[in-house]
């Protein structure tokens, strides 16, 4: 019998996915708002979705505090895990609504330990998967389809419905994945520290762009890019290019949350500590670069180009963008951003009516050229606003031409030839 889908949490990722699903399979949804699509039947309940569907698969947030997604400081707060009550409301809620025995596939990410310490005892009858996403946000869907590997997670590593959760994605793949299969914390722990990698990758190719900008003559691509090509010991390129710092609402939330876990379990040190660490000195660097700049060309305003935390969504959840932000408003200049998606509107405009140094943080290029099914014109970056002749760029991804007679481009990680 062909398996019908439930998706409960029909949020930022969660109805991409279902969407994903409902070309192969019958999809119910629900949200607690609400949500309308062309291929996902909407339901008004929970208890709707859950029994209509044998296979149910939890998309809800499982959130910080306030203030601890690295959009501002936050090295320096008490470590925190993530919150879970989303979590256990809908554990509970299908516990109590379910007519027969249901497959639960959490995909929110989570701390190693915690679906068993967390979540196990809500279920009497069901099966409970742990399979975390490795998906982004402005490419979901191409993510869904094109993973690097699929992560799946059971009780005790051997539950028979692994292999028909495999099945029941063979069909959605455009790629030939690898399915990496465990216990629940095995399935965790590949998800979180595949995140926190990715963070501390970032923080050493910015390392070294710190470096460059101190010691001079040198430029930041050229060392990075032969360490990326160091295929023997060095895994891959990915994330090998010096810039704007990570971000998101889930690679800095993932490195502080670890701070927390490595104190509860007295790891004995904490090197996500000195990860999110790196990241704010790195940003307070940025900043303390556009304000010299401002200071040596007379200027007496910061712009920066892109609020969001990337390109193409408008969530400033995580920003890198507004960190550096922090750093330059701590160092006595006005801040202002370009950002037409953004969803925080504080301090964006719309136009800029006078010189100033800008920040180049959004680059398409760099963040989505892996996505092969963006156009070319999608990846083609353009100012949001016409830029005031006079003005200083500053390009941390050096993609940008420096011979330009309206306004001159400097190249933040590259000292060379500046």
């Amino acid at each position: 019998m062909k398996p019908t889908i439930g998706f409960i949490g029909l949020g930022k990722l969660g109805l991409d996915c279902a969407e994903v699903f409902a070309k192969y399979y019958e999809v119910f949804g629900y949200d607690i708002y609400p949500r309308t699509s062309d291929t996902v039947k909407v339901c008004e309940t929970v208890e709707e979705t859950v029994n209509n569907s044998n296979w149910i698969f939890i998309a809800v947030p499982t959130p910080h505090s306030m203030c601890y997604d690295g959009s501002v400081p936050s090295a320096h707060m008490e470590p925190k895990d993530f919150g879970y009550d989303d979590v256990k409301n809908v554990l509970k809620q299908i516990n109590e609504f379910a007519d027969a025995s249901k497959n639960i596939v959490l995909i929110s990410t989570v701390l190693p330990g915690t679906t068993r310490r967390e979540f196990d005892s809500l279920l009497d009858n069901h099966t409970l998967i742990y399979n975390p996403y490795l998906i982004a946000m402005g490419s979901v869907k191409w993510d869904m389809v094109n993973p690097e590997m699929v992560i799946i997670g059971s009780k005790d590593g051997n539950d028979s419905r692994v292999q028909e959760l495999i099945e029941i994605y063979k069909p959605l793949m455009e790629n030939n994945p690898r399915y990496e299969t465990g216990t629940w914390e095995e399935a965790e722990g590949i998800k979180i520290f595949y995140n926190t990698y990715i963070s501390a990758k970032i923080g050493i190719a910015n390392m070294i762009q710190d470096f460059a900008m101190k010691i001079g003559n040198m430029n930041v691509d050229v060392v990075t890019e032969a360490l990326a090509n160091a295929k023997i010991r060095l895994q891959s390129p990915k994330y090998m290019k010096a810039g704007m710092g990570d971000a998101g609402a889930c690679h800095p939330r993932d490195n502080i949350a670890l701070r927390w876990l490595a104190q509860e379990y007295d790891l004995g040190y904490d090197m996500f500590s000195t990860i999110m660490g790196a990241r704010e000195i790195q940003a307070k660097n940025m900043a303390n670069f556009l304000v010299a700049q401002a200071e040596s060309e007379g200027i007496d305003k910061i712009c920066i180009h892109g609020k969001a935390y990337k390109p193409n969504v408008e969530y400033t959840i995580g920003s890198y963008s507004t960190l550096v932000g922090h750093y330059v408003a701590a160092a006595g200049l006005p801040v202002v951003y370009l950002d037409p998606l953004a969803d925080n509107k504080a301090d964006v405009v719309d136009t800029l009516d006078e010189p100033v140094v800008m920040l180049l943080a959004h680059n398409r290029k760099v963040t989505y050229g892996y996505v092969t099914e963006f156009s070319n014109d999608d990846l083609t970056d353009g100012f949001y606003t016409q830029i005031p002749a006079g003005s200083v760029i500053v390009d941390p991804w050096r993609e940008m031409d420096t011979n330009n007679e309206d306004y001159k481009v400097v190249h933040y990680g590259n000292t060379r030839n500046q």
